[in-house]
Protein backbone atom coordinates (compact mmCIF):
# COMPACT_ATOMS: atom_id res chain seq x y z
CA UNK A 1 0.00 0.00 0.00
CA UNK A 2 1.40 3.43 -1.15
CA UNK A 3 2.24 5.47 1.88
CA UNK A 4 0.18 9.26 1.55
CA UNK A 5 3.26 12.08 1.11
CA UNK A 6 4.34 14.32 4.53
CA UNK A 7 3.54 17.78 4.10
CA UNK A 8 6.57 19.55 3.83
CA UNK A 9 8.68 22.75 3.28
CA UNK A 10 10.14 22.83 0.16
CA UNK A 11 13.03 24.92 -1.71
CA UNK A 12 13.06 24.44 -5.19
CA UNK A 13 15.42 25.58 -7.46
CA UNK A 14 14.56 28.57 -10.61
CA UNK A 15 14.88 25.54 -13.27
CA UNK A 16 13.97 21.48 -13.20
CA UNK A 17 15.93 20.05 -10.47
CA UNK A 18 19.01 17.50 -11.02
CA UNK A 19 19.36 16.52 -7.27
CA UNK A 20 17.42 16.69 -4.15
CA UNK A 21 18.03 16.70 -0.41
CA UNK A 22 15.64 15.48 1.75
CA UNK A 23 16.02 16.94 5.56
CA UNK A 24 13.68 15.89 8.61
CA UNK A 25 13.75 17.52 11.80
CA UNK A 26 14.40 15.94 15.76
CA UNK A 27 11.21 15.16 18.24
CA UNK A 28 8.78 17.93 19.10
CA UNK A 29 10.24 20.54 16.22
CA UNK A 30 8.57 20.81 12.67
CA UNK A 31 9.33 21.35 9.17
CA UNK A 32 10.18 24.69 9.07
CA UNK A 33 13.41 24.52 12.38
CA UNK A 34 15.88 24.40 9.72
CA UNK A 35 14.51 26.29 7.08
CA UNK A 36 16.82 29.53 8.28
CA UNK A 37 19.72 26.81 7.38
CA UNK A 38 18.73 25.95 4.12
CA UNK A 39 19.81 29.05 2.07
CA UNK A 40 23.58 28.87 3.80
CA UNK A 41 24.16 26.21 2.59
CA UNK A 42 24.51 27.24 -1.22
CA UNK A 43 22.72 24.60 -3.40
CA UNK A 44 19.24 25.37 -4.33
CA UNK A 45 19.99 27.81 -7.08
CA UNK A 46 23.88 27.11 -7.51
CA UNK A 47 23.79 23.08 -7.98
CA UNK A 48 19.46 22.96 -9.00
CA UNK A 49 18.83 21.24 -5.83
CA UNK A 50 15.34 21.06 -4.79
CA UNK A 51 15.07 20.54 -0.71
CA UNK A 52 12.47 18.99 0.77
CA UNK A 53 11.63 19.38 4.60
CA UNK A 54 8.99 16.84 6.30
CA UNK A 55 6.58 17.32 8.49
CA UNK A 56 6.83 14.65 10.89
CA UNK A 57 3.29 12.91 12.17
CA UNK A 58 1.66 13.96 15.70
CA UNK A 59 2.07 11.03 18.17
CA UNK A 60 2.30 10.74 21.82
CA UNK A 61 5.24 10.04 22.84
CA UNK A 62 6.10 7.88 25.87
CA UNK A 63 9.29 9.38 26.92
CA UNK A 64 7.05 12.91 27.04
CA UNK A 65 4.20 11.51 29.46
CA UNK A 66 2.50 10.47 26.73
CA UNK A 67 2.31 13.84 25.27
CA UNK A 68 1.17 14.72 21.38
CA UNK A 69 4.03 16.37 19.40
CA UNK A 70 5.51 15.37 16.06
CA UNK A 71 7.64 12.02 16.34
CA UNK A 72 8.85 9.86 14.24
CA UNK A 73 8.23 6.87 16.34
CA UNK A 74 7.43 6.88 19.41
CA UNK A 75 10.51 6.70 22.47
CA UNK A 76 10.38 4.76 25.57
CA UNK A 77 13.15 5.50 27.88
CA UNK A 78 16.07 7.45 27.44
CA UNK A 79 17.49 4.02 26.48
CA UNK A 80 16.94 4.70 23.23
CA UNK A 81 17.30 0.87 22.87
CA UNK A 82 15.02 -0.09 25.33
CA UNK A 83 12.05 -1.16 23.88
CA UNK A 84 12.24 0.32 20.23
CA UNK A 85 9.11 1.31 18.31
CA UNK A 86 9.85 -1.40 15.30
CA UNK A 87 5.89 -0.50 14.16
CA UNK A 88 6.64 3.27 14.30
CA UNK A 89 9.77 3.11 12.51
CA UNK A 90 9.15 1.07 9.99
CA UNK A 91 5.69 3.42 8.81
CA UNK A 92 8.12 6.71 8.88
CA UNK A 93 10.32 4.26 6.85
CA UNK A 94 7.42 3.98 4.40
CA UNK A 95 6.38 7.34 4.56
CA UNK A 96 10.44 8.60 3.94
CA UNK A 97 10.82 5.78 0.74
CA UNK A 98 7.37 7.71 -0.53
CA UNK A 99 9.43 10.95 -0.91
CA UNK A 100 12.27 9.28 -2.84
CA UNK A 101 10.14 8.00 -4.88
CA UNK A 102 8.72 11.10 -5.53
CA UNK A 103 11.56 12.18 -6.92
CA UNK A 104 12.67 9.30 -8.50
CA UNK A 105 9.15 10.23 -10.51
CA UNK A 106 10.34 13.46 -11.46
CA UNK A 107 13.51 12.63 -13.29
CA UNK A 108 16.18 12.53 -10.39
CA UNK A 109 18.82 9.59 -10.36
CA UNK A 110 18.43 8.29 -6.94
CA UNK A 111 22.46 8.60 -6.46
CA UNK A 112 21.68 12.25 -6.79
CA UNK A 113 19.28 12.27 -3.24
CA UNK A 114 20.99 12.78 0.12
CA UNK A 115 18.98 12.06 3.14
CA UNK A 116 19.62 14.05 6.21
CA UNK A 117 18.41 14.43 9.77
CA UNK A 118 18.78 15.68 13.44
CA UNK A 119 18.14 13.49 16.44
CA UNK A 120 15.17 11.68 15.90
CA UNK A 121 15.05 12.33 12.08
CA UNK A 122 18.87 11.11 11.70
CA UNK A 123 17.68 8.13 13.19
CA UNK A 124 15.16 7.56 10.46
CA UNK A 125 17.55 8.46 7.53
CA UNK A 126 20.03 6.32 9.13
CA UNK A 127 18.13 3.53 9.40
CA UNK A 128 15.93 4.03 5.93
CA UNK A 129 18.70 4.81 3.65
CA UNK A 130 20.97 1.92 4.29
CA UNK A 131 17.80 -0.51 3.56
CA UNK A 132 17.10 1.21 0.29
CA UNK A 133 16.95 -0.50 -2.34
CA UNK A 134 18.72 1.90 -5.09
CA UNK A 135 21.88 4.04 -4.03
CA UNK A 136 21.77 6.82 -2.61
CA UNK A 137 24.42 9.90 -2.91
CA UNK A 138 24.60 10.28 1.19
CA UNK A 139 23.35 10.19 4.63
CA UNK A 140 23.79 12.67 6.95
CA UNK A 141 23.19 12.22 10.92
CA UNK A 142 23.37 14.94 13.60
CA UNK A 143 23.36 13.96 16.63
CA UNK A 144 21.22 10.97 15.76
CA UNK A 145 22.45 7.10 15.74
CA UNK A 146 21.43 3.49 14.58
CA UNK A 147 18.05 2.25 16.13
CA UNK A 148 16.99 -1.19 15.26
CA UNK A 149 20.51 -2.28 15.23
CA UNK A 150 20.24 -5.57 15.50
CA UNK A 151 18.23 -6.06 12.42
CA UNK A 152 20.76 -3.86 10.40
CA UNK A 153 23.05 -7.04 9.49
CA UNK A 154 19.78 -8.73 7.83
CA UNK A 155 18.07 -5.63 6.18
CA UNK A 156 20.92 -3.10 4.71
CA UNK A 157 20.19 -3.31 1.25
CA UNK A 158 23.41 -4.04 -1.33
CA UNK A 159 22.16 -1.02 -3.29
CA UNK A 160 23.98 1.43 0.02
CA UNK A 161 26.58 -1.20 0.46
CA UNK A 162 28.97 2.11 -0.14
CA UNK A 163 27.08 5.02 0.35
CA UNK A 164 28.86 7.88 2.27
CA UNK A 165 27.86 8.27 5.39
CA UNK A 166 28.13 11.58 7.41
CA UNK A 167 28.28 11.35 11.01
CA UNK A 168 28.72 14.96 13.16
CA UNK A 169 27.75 15.02 17.13
CA UNK A 170 28.23 17.89 20.07
CA UNK A 171 30.52 15.81 22.81
CA UNK A 172 28.19 17.97 25.38
CA UNK A 173 25.14 16.08 23.84
CA UNK A 174 22.65 15.60 26.97
CA UNK A 175 20.07 14.61 24.52
CA UNK A 176 21.50 12.02 22.65
CA UNK A 177 25.18 11.15 24.58
CA UNK A 178 27.87 11.35 22.21
CA UNK A 179 28.25 8.06 23.45
CA UNK A 180 25.35 6.18 21.33
CA UNK A 181 26.63 7.70 18.46
CA UNK A 182 29.78 6.41 18.60
CA UNK A 183 29.09 2.80 19.12
CA UNK A 184 26.47 3.28 16.29
CA UNK A 185 29.49 4.42 14.48
CA UNK A 186 31.50 1.54 15.41
CA UNK A 187 28.49 -1.07 14.14
CA UNK A 188 28.40 0.49 10.74
CA UNK A 189 32.63 0.22 10.26
CA UNK A 190 32.19 -3.08 11.79
CA UNK A 191 29.63 -3.92 8.79
CA UNK A 192 31.68 -2.43 6.23
CA UNK A 193 30.06 1.17 5.39
CA UNK A 194 32.01 4.19 4.71
CA UNK A 195 31.84 6.80 7.77
CA UNK A 196 32.53 10.04 8.38
CA UNK A 197 33.13 11.26 11.82
CA UNK A 198 33.32 15.09 13.09
CA UNK A 199 32.83 15.55 16.68
CA UNK A 200 32.47 19.14 17.94
CA UNK A 201 33.69 20.05 21.46
CA UNK A 202 31.52 21.80 24.09
CA UNK A 203 28.40 21.71 21.83
CA UNK A 204 25.64 20.06 23.06
CA UNK A 205 22.37 18.98 21.06
CA UNK A 206 22.62 21.54 18.46
CA UNK A 207 24.17 22.74 15.40
CA UNK A 208 27.21 24.86 15.25
CA UNK A 209 28.49 27.36 12.70
CA UNK A 210 31.21 25.27 11.74
CA UNK A 211 29.29 22.12 11.55
CA UNK A 212 27.47 24.15 9.03
CA UNK A 213 30.59 24.54 7.22
CA UNK A 214 31.15 21.06 6.93
CA UNK A 215 27.96 20.14 5.94
CA UNK A 216 28.01 22.41 3.22
CA UNK A 217 31.15 21.44 1.98
CA UNK A 218 30.40 17.61 1.91
CA UNK A 219 27.29 18.75 -0.05
CA UNK A 220 28.51 20.36 -2.55
CA UNK A 221 31.21 17.66 -3.00
CA UNK A 222 28.62 15.08 -3.20
CA UNK A 223 25.82 16.52 -5.15
CA UNK A 224 28.15 18.17 -7.98
CA UNK A 225 30.20 15.24 -8.54
CA UNK A 226 27.41 12.81 -8.15
CA UNK A 227 30.00 10.84 -6.27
Amino acid sequence: MTSPLLDAVEFNPPGTPSACLIWLHGLGADAHDFEPLIPQLGIVEALGVRVVLPQAPQRPVTINGGMRMPAWYDIAAPDFHAREDAAGIHQSQRQLQALIERELAAGIPSRQIVLAGFSQGAALVLHTGLRYPQPLAGIIVLSGWLPLRESLAAEGHAANRTVPVMMMHGTLDSVVPVQLALASRDILVQQGYTVGWHAWPMMQHALCAEEVAVIREWLWRVLATGA
